[in-house]
């Protein structure tokens, strides 16, 4: 694993191609992990869902990682050089602190047969990647895992539940492989007494550990410093390395609907939503969105005992390309949400609408840490 991690998710890479993206570093068009290796990003973090597909087959959407397509995304960037962090959500679709859905496979089971479940996918998925030759440098066992998993069995305050799901998936790892760094991921970086009361209950109960990841999100989670001294407690408190494992910061305010193509009802941009700009310590423009990377790689230089390991920018090749949004109709009804499905997340890329370098990754490439 590399002593700092200057990661990306790009788990929507394939789904990209296939709609036609396209991206331009000072102008020349450029294969999309070329101009990641150029700007020294290394690892490369890759989402996993257990099936993405309705029951007649439609697609949910959102880049459709199954295993197969994790898996061909895995091979092209370990061809390119990247390490990977392999990212288990333990559904069939999104998992965060608002939902953790079983997979449909797994709907009727109760705790006995959900713990052996994630243990066995857990360990035949991680073996799949091992056997392509894929670089696999550590792996996420559950996503923002802030409310737990697998609810409801899995859902806090049934923190004995929690951990015995967790420990599935990390003995699920350690059957395979017991090098490989396992990471315990929660969302909003900036709460202390979230993390405070997570990893203590966790820590009487779970299987060992190496890596403790945030997601910082600074529309939602607080100031800078808040997440500074949120980091730095928890290392101190938990001994353990810390990763901001999701992290994204908007360029600008213009909206994208000509680029997605979508009717009003249809979309969800991030870009109509200007209140949350308020919360926000720097101008949402290029300029803004480099300035927060500096910043927050000097919060990560600052953890205490060198453990401040890296970072993960959330999908920054996500352009507003029709096509390609966050959920399909199937998803909406899986999930049980009223939508719309386009993408939200466009104007938080490291790319410009028309998938032009931004000057934040200059700051990645630039940094010494």
């Amino acid at each position: 694993m590399n002593n700092f991690i200057k990661g990306a998710d790009l788990s929507t890479l394939l789904e990209l191609e296939r709609l036609g993206a396209r991206y331009f570093d000072g102008g020349v068009e450029t294969d999309i992990l070329e101009i990641m290796k150029r700007y020294h990003v290394n690892m490369v973090r890759l989402r996993l869902w257990n099936n993405p597909y309705s029951e007649d087959g439609r697609p949910y959407g959102g880049g459709g990682n199954n295993l197969e397509t994790t898996l061909a995304i895995a091979k092209r960037v370990t061809a390119a050089g990247f390490d990977v962090l392999l990212n288990f959500h333990y559904s069939d679709f999104w998992a965060d602190p608002g939902k953790q859905i079983k997979p449909k496979a797994w709907a009727r089971y109760g705790m006995e047969e959900l713990e052996e479940a994630v243990y066995v996918y857990t360990k035949e998925s991680v073996e799949s990647f091992l056997k392509a030759g894929i670089r696999l440098s550590m792996v996420q066992v559950g996503n923002e895992l802030s409310n737990g998993l697998l609810w409801p069995e899995g859902r806090v305050p049934k923190y004995d539940n929690i951990a015995r799901l967790v420990n599935a998936g990390i003995r699920g790892v350690r059957a395979v492989k017991k090098e490989i760094p396992v990471m315990l991921h929660l969302d909003n970086g900036g709460n202390h007494a979230l993390y405070r009361e997570w990893f203590d209950e966790f820590m009487k109960r779970g299987e060992d550990f190496q890596v403790i990841g945030l997601s910082y999100y600074p529309f939602w989670h607080g100031s800078m410093k808040m997440l500074e001294e949120n980091m730095k407690a928890v290392a101190g408190r938990y001994k353990k390395d810390l990763i901001v494992a999701e992290t994204s910061m908007g360029h600008t305010m213009r909206d994208y609907k000509e680029y997605e193509k979508l009717s009003d009802k249809e979309r969800k941009g991030y870009a109509t939503k200007p209140a949350l700009v308020e919360k926000i310590e720097y101008p949402m423009s290029p300029e803004g969105q480099a300035e927060f990377m500096r910043e927050l790689l000097n919060v990560i230089s600052r953890v205490p005992e060198g453990r401040g390991k890296g970072f993960f920018w959330w999908e920054p090749a996500w352009l507003p390309i029709a096509g390609s949004g966050w959920a399909t109709e199937s998803a909406l009804k899986y999930m049980n949400d009223p939508g719309p499905c386009g993408n939200e997340w466009a104007n938080q890329a490291l790319f410009d609408y028309d998938g032009n370098a931004l000057p934040a990754l200059k700051v990645i490439r630039d940094s010494l840490v």
